[in-house]
């Protein structure tokens, strides 16, 4: 008997403009490349804080600086961070970045190092980061339904179990999770290609098809300029072709088994853009895991369900990354790193419903506090999507 949703509860932290997170962090946040020195410097000086430095920031333009700002903003607004400290080379776009979070109402500061140096900034930001830090710890979780869950997914290292057990074991989650209100996301635009027509049936609407169809199309234009001969130099990767994948239409049928049998897909989002409201959306974004998991954060995603079947490491600095396999050998080789082993499956010795109720156990536990593998490893990639090179 599958596990009843009807009143199930998380202890999560409700933020200023209502959303709830699962986590407290507080953020300094670099603006640019030439600024996670100083970055780093006030992680160091003050404890409980989380750096995230990046390679970015610096002459891009159009729709990459955009997408860069957005990145960010939303990184600093998603509702597991409780406060952030902002530092970039420049005033304008540190204020632009500071400005983009404020609007969530969480508090937020900015400090500049031009006219000023690292010394003086570090000191300034350090003193805000400490006062920062007292706040948020005097925060305290409450009881909250399962319908303010967010939850992404992304498979990774991905072998022929992730589409026969651990991808279709998410999908039974989704299915379960989306009558109850709760937000989701997939996305992994390239590893949709040979089944693009099954994802693009789901769509709730003509609208919204039509907005995948756009999408999908416009992500193949950017492979097809840019390709060699086709996608196997990337697509399928040689971890997928060691597990036994060898085409990316095998591939892409094992990655739709994540959305489900029953749910529509109710909606799509550009990167790193933010849903406006419950169900099973999809992002526009890159199959790469660090990318697609900074993406998810920025969209304000709050808890990650990641399948692997070689076995993958990918974390996130705000965003708990669940990693769950079904691949034995991966488990027992691998096993600091999964968080829930369903090779049972493979087995018999579970059924896709057991699969399915172990995922939402975790995900609720893991939304009440419960550190994941890749959070207690240290695991906090961060990793920025480009669209141009810098002008």
């Amino acid at each position: 008997m599958s596990l009843d949703l009807s009143s199930a509860t998380f202890m999560g932290y409700v933020r200023e403009n209502g959303r709830i997170g699962v986590r407290n962090h507080v953020l300094i946040l670099s603006v640019d490349d030439i600024s996670n020195a100083a970055i780093q410097a006030v992680e160091n000086n003050i404890k409980g804080t989380i750096a995230i430095p990046h390679p970015y920031g610096r002459l891009q333009f159009g729709a990459d600086l955009e997408l860069h700002f957005r990145t960010l903003i939303g990184t600093g607004s998603n509702p597991n961070v409780a406060a952030v400290v902002v530092v970039g080379i420049e005033e304008q776009w540190t204020q632009h970045v500071v400005d983009g979070i404020a609007a969530t109402g969480k508090p937020v500061a900015g400090f500049g190092i031009e006219q000023h140096g690292d010394h003086d900034t570090i000191k300034r930001a350090s003193a805000k980061a400490k006062e920062f830090v007292h706040w948020a710890s005097t925060l305290q979780r409450e009881e909250r339904p399962i319908s303010d869950l967010w939850v992404s997914t992304k498979c990774g290292e991905s072998d022929t179990t992730s589409g026969l057990a651990s991808n279709p074991a998410v999908g039974n989650m989704f299915d379960k999770l989306h009558p109850h209100d709760v937000t989701m996301v997939f996305g992994e635009t390239t590893e949709l290609t040979g089944g693009e027509h099954l994802v693009a049936a789901r769509c709730k609407t003509p609208e919204i098809r039509e907005k995948f169809q756009f999408m999908f199309d416009r992500y193949q234009d950017v492979v097809e300029a840019h390709k060699t001969s086709d996608l196997s130099d990337s697509q399928p990767t040689k971890g997928n072709i060691a597990g036994g994948l060898t085409t990316i239409e095998e591939k892409a049928l094992g990655n739709i088994q994540k959305i489900g049998r029953t749910a529509p897909v109710d909606g799509v989002l550009d990167k790193a853009e933010e849903p406006t409201g419950p169900g099973l959306w999809f992002m526009d974004s890159s199959s790469a895991a660090a990318e697609m998991v900074t993406l998810c954060a920025a969209a304000g995603f709050t808890v990650h369900m990641f399948t692997t079947g070689q076995g993958n490491v990918v974390g996130h600095p705000i965003l708990p990354v669940i990693k769950t396999c079904a691949n034995p050998r991966t488990v027992r080789t691998m096993g600091e790193h999964i968080d829930s082993d369903i090779s049972g499956l493979l087995r018999k010795e579970m059924t896709m419903d057991d699969a399915g109720d172990a995922l939402i156990e975790m995900t609720l536990a893991t939304a009440s506090g419960r550190l994941t593998a890749a959070e207690v490893l240290g695991h906090r990639e961060f990793v920025l999507t480009r669209l141009y090179e810098s002008a």
